[in-house]
């Protein structure tokens, strides 16, 4: 058996596939038996791979843990779709803050005055950490996060 990482031209995922021999993968790919797992498209093909060569005993690794993580954990490149979906998300987003006023640390206090009528009720935004977002949730006042990073007023340029 030989693996070979395989990239869909498509979209640009990357897995890996297990054949016979590579003319085993060559036959079955002319046969468009070989298509992405994510999105099903039958343009793969053979993505650079470093051999595994087995090293003596007796030498050191060359490569350091730190940098094989980080390689690992480098993000893939989005799919075109899903860019301008995130693209979509961000422009809706930018808008709905135009229209609301940034409270900054005080959102939890100012959330739960306007839910307990003790505030003139407005769209706000500001930071909330995880423990006041769960006890506002729990009281029934309506929040939802905001998807991207925003700059707060006073750091924005």
């Amino acid at each position: 058996m030989i693996v070979f990482d395989l990239c869909c031209r498509a979209g640009g995922h990357l897995f890996e596939g297990w054949f016979g021999s590579s003319e085993d993968f060559a036959a079955q790919q002319a046969r468009g038996l070989v298509t992405c797992p994510v999105c099903g498209s039958a343009e793969v093909a053979k993505a650079v791979m470093a051999p595994n060569v087995a090293r003596k005993g007796n030498q050191i690794s060359a490569v350091r843990p730190e940098a094989a993580l980080a390689a690992m954990n480098a993000p893939l490149p989005l799919p075109p779709e899903a860019a301008e979906v995130l693209r979509a998300i961000a422009a809706v987003q930018a808008e709905a803050l135009k229209a609301s006023h940034w409270v900054g640390k005080d959102f939890a206090e100012q959330a739960r005055a306007m839910h307990y009528g003790e505030a003139e009720m407005g769209a706000i935004h500001g930071q909330a950490s995880p423990e006041e977002a769960r006890g506002l949730i729990e009281e029934g006042v309506e929040i939802a996060p905001i998807l991207f990073p925003v700059v707060p007023p006073e750091q924005a340029n």
